[in-house]
């Protein structure tokens, strides 16, 4: 049995679909280690949202391969379906699979592994989290924005049984895991039709129902998805309070560019009915600056948009071109530059507007699911609504629910001060 390093780049998604990889590779008898210079194998889940991604699946091929020359170096991913030729020109690699639950995916662990380029959708009760982990209910997706290249790695949408769902979640709560977070391609997009019938509210509702799970949060949603019947599911106060909803752009021109099925009054009466159905919510966004036509009129209504809609946190993207897309082809393409310098702009925009959402909860005590150490007593973790705090304790804190008192700003996040007592459970 071979000792197995694996590492995940990218979106939630591929975290599940480590997760699923590990939970095998415990079971064939395999120990898994995150040394990477102890390793026997070593397996890369790549990402190729953007030619950064690319660039960084690279280097961690090309890293591993360095710290440990007699390692099995494994890639496998979007970036491996994409173009697997591309991975194999860097001489690093000694196998690679499409996707990490791919039939050949063990074989290659265990030597006879070969290039293959499609994933298919698979079972992820997997043990690789440990407080928190991520349950795949669907992949795929047909929107085909013009800027995305996951509809050509991932293909269209395909999901999984609620049962296989229900299944996997009741494991992961017996074994410990405190939160579950579903995730996959549009997560919006989940619906079942078998003797089982069952769509994402009514998905949901069931994990609720049926399993003993703490919390259960969502990973990714449109606009679209945000329907009185799954806002009514917030009546329950295991479904933690956070929203992840990706903008992209604050100006209808560019949305209508991009293909995104969604326009701003569409998008801002979303969030406010959101906002009005779920107390203490969190919303996070994505913004991709710099998509081609995107002048300076376009940006300035984008960061006004931001602005105005107060997000507790903004992930930016600056675009990238992406082989195959229409995006790539697209007249006004924004030099590197105006992309760097309002990249710069928004993050900053976003780190205010992170820190205003914070502050709301200065002395506030509430919840924490404690996740790990720095090793100098200081615990992290985080609230449902998504806020990280930070607290001394001389106790080992990992994978308990304990109440903190919010104190003041700290790091990227709160620190707080344990409550005696705490609310375990």
């Amino acid at each position: 049995m071979s000792r197995v390093a694996l590492e995940s780049l990218g979106c939630k998604l591929n975290q599940a679909e480590m997760e699923a990889l590990a939970d095998r590779l415990a079971g064939r008898g395999h120990e898994l280690t995150e040394s990477v210079e102890a390793a026997d194998v070593y397996v890369l889940n790549t990402c190729t949202v953007t030619h950064i991604a690319d660039r960084k699946s690279r280097q961690a091929l090309r890293a591993a391969r360095r710290v440990n020359p007699h390692a099995r170096v494994i890639a496998t991913g979007c970036y491996a379906r994409r173009v697997p030729e591309d991975l194999a020109r860097l001489g690093v690699v000694d196998a690679i699979v499409g996707g990490p639950e791919d039939d050949e995916m063990v074989g290659a662990i265990e030597g006879s592994g070969r290039v293959r380029t499609t994933g298919r959708t698979g079972d992820s009760s997997g043990t690789w989290g440990r407080t928190r982990s991520l349950v795949k209910i669907q992949e795929g997706c047909s929107d085909f924005c013009s800027f995305c290249v996951v509809p050509y790695t991932r293909g269209p949408g395909r999901n999984r049984t609620p049962y296989e769902i229900l299944a996997e979640v009741k494991n992961k709560a017996a074994r410990g895991h405190r939160e579950v977070v579903l995730t996959g391609t549009k997560l919006g997009d989940y619906h079942w039709n078998g003797h089982e019938s069952a769509w994402l509210p009514e998905l949901i509702r069931r994990i609720l129902a049926e399993t003993s799970v703490e919390r259960v949060r969502l990973s990714s949603l449109q606009p679209a998805d945000l329907t009185p019947e799954l806002l009514m599911l917030w009546h329950d106060s295991r479904l933690c309070p956070h929203l992840h909803l990706p903008l992209q752009s604050g100006s209808d021109t560019i949305l209508r560019r991009m293909n995104r099925p969604y326009c701003l009054a569409e998008y801002e009466g979303a969030v406010r009915q959101a906002r009005s159905a779920i107390p203490d919510l969190s919303i996070t966004t994505d913004m991709l600056v710099g998509f081609p036509g995107e002048g300076e009129s376009e940006f300035e209504e984008s960061y006004r948009f931001c602005e105005s809609t107060g997000f507790a946190g903004i992930h930016v993207f600056p675009y990238s071109k992406r082989p195959g897309t229409p995006a790539a082809t697209m007249s006004g393409q924004i030099d590197d530059k105006t992309k760097k310098q309002r990249s710069a702009r928004m993050m900053a925009l976003g780190q205010r507007s992170a820190g205003r959402f914070r502050s709301q909860f200065l002395g506030r005590t509430m919840p924490v699911l404690w996740e790990d150490s720095s090793g100098d007593g200081i615990w992290s973790g985080h609230t449902a609504n998504y806020l990280r705090v930070y607290a001394k304790s001389d106790g080992k804190l990992a994978g308990k629910m304990l109440a903190a008192r919010i104190a003041e700003e700290y790091a990227d996040g709160l620190g707080g001060e344990m409550v005696n007592g705490g609310c375990d459970g």
